[in-house]
């Protein structure tokens, strides 16, 4: 006879999105794809009757956005989109940098021939949509390459934060985009760090990562901010 503790074990719960988690995914596409720009107000009434639900859900999946740093709240005024400006790109960078470096770290120590073999397929998508000048196709292969990277960490708590900076990301593409060029260098930065996943070197991959943070971040910013 199965005893009560073991059928507690055997079973695992049904996991359903709340309404609020559903609200915060579709405002966050929203984000990512610069249909609410950095700076907006976000008016509830409308919101709601976009979104087909009620007030209170939806308070509830805003405050999520809001604590994930994506909206600012401003008392008596309301609620706005975060503005990319250049000190938060930066800013957003560094938090890349150590969550997808830690995650690099973690892959060492598991299956990086693997990742690398994945990664290396992302990046010839990228090269792809680089030949043809598909800048769009370029930077949403881009953010694949990285989101896979820290998925392979097999670490949730690495991928949530990793999911707000990426949404930062793509909104500071969206922000600064005409200074974001150069896809052929994009395609060589990602490769490399690709190949040393494969070669067994995390020094290296640990090395790419850092350069290629600090030169997204000279490729989106101005040199004059």
């Amino acid at each position: 006879m199965t005893s009560a503790g073991t059928e507690r074990r055997s079973l695992e719960p049904v996991m359903r999105k709340s309404t609020a988690a559903m609200i915060a995914d579709s405002v966050r596409g929203a984000l990512e794809r610069g249909d609410l720009p950095p700076g907006a107000q976000l008016g509830e009434a409308e919101l709601a009757r976009q979104l087909g639900v009620s007030r209170g859900p939806l308070r509830e999946g805003l405050q999520r956005l809001t604590q994930e740093g994506l909206l600012l709240s401003i008392r008596n005024r309301g609620l706005f989109v975060i503005e990319m400006t250049p000190d938060r790109v930066r800013d957003m960078y560094v938090a890349r940098s150590a969550v997808e470096r830690a995650a690099a770290e973690q892959i060492h120590l598991g299956t990086p021939a693997e990742a690398g073999a994945e990664l290396l397929k992302i990046t010839d998508a990228m090269s792809a949509t680089a030949e043809v000048d598909d800048r769009s196709g370029v930077g949403e292969a881009d953010i694949a390459f990285h989101d896979v990277l820290v998925g392979f960490a097999g670490s949730p708590r690495l991928s949530r934060m990793h999911r707000t900076l990426l949404t930062e990301t793509r909104m500071g593409i969206h922000a600064l985009d005409p200074t974001y060029e150069g896809a052929d260098t994009r395609v060589a930065e990602h490769r490399a760090i690709a190949q040393s996943f494969i070669d067994r070197d995390p020094d290296k991959t640990d090395r790419l990562l850092r350069l290629h943070m600090a030169d997204a971040v000279e490729r989106l910013i101005p040199c004059d901010d």
